[in-house]
């Protein structure tokens, strides 16, 4: 059974369902297609940050549009999407991470960023709890914030429902074939046929274009993260320790405190598997930063995949395959972007231009990617 479509998005995370979601206002006839369901990959194991402290202008202006976005959703979807600016607090306890967070603060400050450059006892007036043994600088944005992954997600599905968007979940991509139009052969069967197709399957995504024949420059890494039972609140910013054995993490609105670390080394590959040493590292580190959190219990940890590109920087671009177009590489970043690159992905789609320079994004366009900086 073959189903025609103007636009199939492979992918229900937070890059396809936003872009799906911008498309279909369009009235595009619209499938969204996912080996299982909506949120399944990076976006429904991620630790819902979203902050615009990124060291250049392209990212930073994505992010405070995304605060934007972020700050309309209750509006738009007509529910919270637990949308909450208590800040990011960046830690610095070398001089090199210092003088790292005054460089990027001097051009996020140009982009009209409300960030600072705080003294270990200003901190400490942002977290009371704070232990600053160590701490010679901290870069905070009041302004930063969290958001819940799932609610954002259900609101757009909830838009692509009104606008008669179809969705196939849980039935994989079997096969991928461009001839006049593209095919894509399902796992149950159906074959969906589209005049354009956007491959944002986040760390599956290299695994599609193959079946196309293109090579993407992506691969996975393995990142747990945790959540503690609900405690009186204590924490308001997203806490960002940068040392070797530091850690990230921040207090939801529901009182839960969720948050990871980077393991050193990475771990490459597509894996789901939690691990004991992660749950006992993280509560030591977590503790050594804020001490009261010894007596709050984890409730439960989980593990999922960032999606990476050499330099750090996601692919956002149309690729050598007539037609075909690409989210992905978000490397750890996929829900806090997500907003704001699909907007502009959807009107590059639906165009065939670029209504913003996002060539810093690009990667078969002639361009100079940056690697990224904290």
């Amino acid at each position: 059974m073959t189903k025609r479509y103007d636009i199939a998005v492979i992918g229900a995370g937070i890059m396809g369902m936003a872009t799906a979601s911008y498309l279909s206002k369009n009235g595009v006839k619209l499938a969204v297609i996912d080996k299982e369901y909506i949120g399944s990959g990076s976006t429904g194991r991620c630790i819902a940050g979203i902050r615009q402290q990124f060291s250049t202008p392209a990212s930073i202006a994505v992010m405070k549009e995304n605060v934007s976005l972020f700050s309309q959703m209750e509006e738009e979807f007509g529910f919270s999407v637990e949308f909450y600016q208590g800040g990011y607090l960046l830690m610095a306890h070398n001089e090199e991470m210092v003088e790292l967070f005054k460089s990027n603060i001097k051009i996020q400050q140009k982009e009209g960023i409300n960030v600072s450059l705080l003294s270990p006892e200003e901190a400490l007036s942002v977290v009371p709890k704070l232990n600053i043994e160590g701490l010679l600088a901290a870069a905070y944005c009041p302004d930063d914030g969290q958001a819940y992954p799932f609610a954002v997600l259900k609101g757009y599905k909830t838009k692509i429902d009104e606008r008669k968007g179809d969705f196939f979940l849980h039935n994989p991509v079997i096969k991928f074939e461009k001839k006049e139009n593209f095919l894509l052969y399902l796992e149950d069967g159906t074959v969906i046929e589209a005049e354009k197709v956007l491959l944002s399957a986040g760390p599956w995504t290299k695994e599609l274009g193959r079946k196309i024949d293109l090579d993407l420059p992506l691969f996975p890494e393995r990142h747990e993260a945790m959540i503690t039972e609900r405690i009186p609140r204590i924490i308001e910013p997203m806490i960002v320790d940068y040392r070797k054995d530091g850690c990230y993490f921040q207090q939801m609105l529901t009182g839960q405190v969720i948050g990871c670390y980077t393991p050193s080394p990475n771990v490459p590959g597509l894996r789901k598997n939690s691990s004991r040493e992660f749950l006992l590292e993280m509560g030591k580190r977590m503790v050594r930063l804020v001490p009261e959190l010894e007596s709050a219990a984890i409730l439960r940890h989980w593990a999922g995949s960032y999606n990476m590109t050499p330099d750090g920087n996601p692919i956002v671009d149309k690729t050598p395959v007539d037609d075909l177009y690409i989210a992905s590489g978000m490397s750890g970043h996929g829900f806090m972007f997500g907003p704001a690159l699909s907007k502009h992905l959807a009107h590059f789609i639906g165009n065939d231009e670029w209504d913003t320079d996002f060539s810093e994004f690009s990667f078969f366009q002639p361009f100079i990617r940056r690697p990224r900086k904290p």
